[in-house]
């Protein structure tokens, strides 16, 4: 573990796929999905402290959720939680934490991971090695390097990354030729045929400076947001300076603010049981199913004539299911849900339509 290796977490989305499982008032990252004892947050946390010292850990979320990070991560700082008055998508929540880096860092030499805290990673060790070898990349490569898994399915819900030519031997490292976000049935298919893609992890390694520089060129006015406050990071003015000039941040994502763009990006094909808890079919994918497929999360069910289900309800209930295929069906603080899963990405409308008519009683 070196001083200079710092980790940023993003923990501030809702997880409206995930509803009514996840809510407003405590979404995904807080919950216990596999009855482990432990948060995706706090599995998150655990993940990178034998990398980076916990000091130099940051979360990044909105404001509401400060509370809910310091008491699940009770040895993290207040001044380590990140707060964003307004959700602006992951370009301006990375900005923010760079220039907190850049005020807490004894020097430019900063490296940093940048992941999110949904993200499921079987082969830990595996993941561990992968990060180091990224460290060490990107300390003598001024890289925006990112992690790419290698296809199981041809997936949907997933980003895309098209591999380029191998620039380093032993452990690979590829230049990155295109990114593709969420390709139809027909597209991913061809994707995964080829042999060329790698999904998107969403994970990030670089150095300060040369993340610093990428914002400068494609970003510049966002990096000039947050150039006016340099003085402030760290400091009580801080909050003030936050509160004001975020909302007024682009709502963008650091792939199409900056990675699309930019001639210094790289990806390391990885293999260590990642997925992106994201949606109910990536729970299912990863979940235990009896002889017809099935799957039961913290509660108890009975199955007649079906296949291919996903059921969670509250502990200690019990769901009898006869006759269906394929379905979700979730339960939740007053809420049922019961859809294909095929038809899984609908359920952010679903979200939004309860949520505008029954005004935000079920949010």
């Amino acid at each position: 573990m070196k001083e200079n290796n710092y980790c940023v977490i993003m923990a501030g989305g809702v997880g409206s796929r995930f509803w009514p499982f996840s809510r407003n008032e405590k979404p995904k990252q807080f919950l216990d999905f596999f009855g482990a004892g432990r948060s995706l947050l706090q599995m998150t946390i655990d993940r990178f402290r034998p990398l980076v010292p916990v000091e130099n850990i940051l979360i990044v979320t909105n404001v509401i959720y400060r509370d809910q990070v310091l008491e699940q991560i009770p040895d993290l700082q207040s001044s380590q939680v990140l707060c964003e008055p307004a959700r602006r998508n992951t370009a301006p929540c990375i900005a923010y934490a760079m220039a907190r880096i850049r005020a807490m860092a004894k020097d430019e030499n900063a490296n940093v991971v940048v992941a999110a805290s949904d993200h499921l990673i079987l082969q830990e060790d595996n993941f561990r090695d992968t990060i180091v070898k990224c460290f060490d990349f990107i300390e003598d490569n001024a890289a925006l390097v990112t992690l790419g898994m290698k296809p199981t399915r041809p997936e949907t819900g997933y980003g895309y990354i098209q591999m380029g030519d191998v620039v380093q031997g032993e452990d690979v490292m590829c230049k990155v030729k295109a990114f593709t976000e969420k390709p139809n049935l027909e597209l991913a298919k061809i994707f995964v045929e080829s042999g060329d893609f790698l999904w998107n992890s969403g994970i990030f390694i670089w150095n300060l400076r040369t993340i610093e520089a990428a914002l400068e060129e494609h970003m510049p006015e966002l990096a000039q947001k947050f150039r006016q406050g340099a003085d402030k990071m760290g400091t009580s003015a801080e909050d003030v300076f936050i509160q004001e000039m975020f909302p007024t941040c682009p709502s963008i994502s650091i792939d199409y603010g900056v990675m699309e763009h930019a001639q210094n990006v790289y990806v390391m094909p990885s293999d260590f049981g990642w997925s992106d808890l994201g949606t109910w079919g990536s729970l299912y994918e990863l979940s235990e199913k009896d002889d017809a497929k099935n799957v039961s999360l913290h509660s108890d069910a009975t199955f007649y004539d079906s296949h291919g289900n996903i059921v969670t309800l509250p502990k200690g209930h019990l769901a009898v299911i006869q006759g269906l295929e394929n379905c979700i069906v979730a339960e939740a603080n007053g809420v049922l849900l019961i859809c294909k899963r095929e038809d899984e990405q609908q359920i952010r409308q679903f979200y939004a339509d309860a949520e505008m008519q029954f005004d935000g009683k079920f949010s």
